[in-house]
């Protein structure tokens, strides 16, 4: 029987809670190892590339998230299998990669630093990339691929769920409102899946 690890930060949401959920989508079990930032920061440099998540298959290492999603997402009927609609979902889970690489440099920054940083990326990269995820959606109608969810959706919709909780400093909260609306219909529609449900219900347990 394979075995599966796999290790994130102690959260809900994030880049690894898509493959949780398909995790649970597809009825696998598997070890579920959420730790603390100080723990990260002592093994940081025994991961491949100092980055989270890490997934362990029967011991064996693999990182980058897309591809993570594409494997469980796979297993739970979470990826596409036509190869069009495998396209439009990883153009949505690169998108949301390629955001997260321009944001993330800023979370060592503070005072006026962060405030300019964070700005000039809201009327940067976080309009475009807000507005284009919309554009896709647009083609995808209710999802962004395969007219049903996948991991894509749920990549996305837990990105649009942080940009909208004000966790982040000098993000408005209503940017993706302005913006995108048909995002956060799409976030709702998303959280109320029975699939996300189920998986959110069980956690709760």
């Amino acid at each position: 029987m394979t075995t599966y690890k796999l290790t994130y930060f102690d959260l809900d949401g994030g880049r690894a809670e898509p493959v949780r959920i398909a995790f649970h989508a597809a009825g696998i079990e598997f070890e579920d190892e959420r730790i603390g930032f100080p723990e990260f920061m002592a093994m940081r440099g025994g991961t491949r590339f100092n980055s989270l998540p890490v997934l362990e298959i029967d011991g064996k290492v693999v990182t980058q998230t897309n591809g993570m999603c594409r494997y469980v997402g796979g297993l739970a009927g979470l990826y596409p299998e036509d190869a069009i609609q495998a396209l439009y979902c990883d153009e949505a889970l690169g998108a949301i990669e390629d955001l997260l690489h321009r944001l993330v440099p800023t979370f060592g920054l503070e005072g006026d630093e962060l405030k300019v940083a964070r700005e000039k990326l809201v009327d940067g990269w976080i309009t475009t990339f807000v507005k284009g995820l919309a554009e896709i959606l647009e083609r995808g109608g209710d999802y962004f691929a395969d007219n049903k969810l996948t991991v894509a959706d749920l990549k996305v919709a837990f990105v649009t769920q942080w940009l909208n909780a004000g966790q982040l400093d000098h993000v408005p909260t209503d940017l993706v409102e302005r913006l995108a609306p048909a995002l956060n219909a799409h976030l709702d529609r998303v959280m109320n899946d029975p699939i996300v449900k189920a998986y959110y219900e069980a956690r709760s347990q």
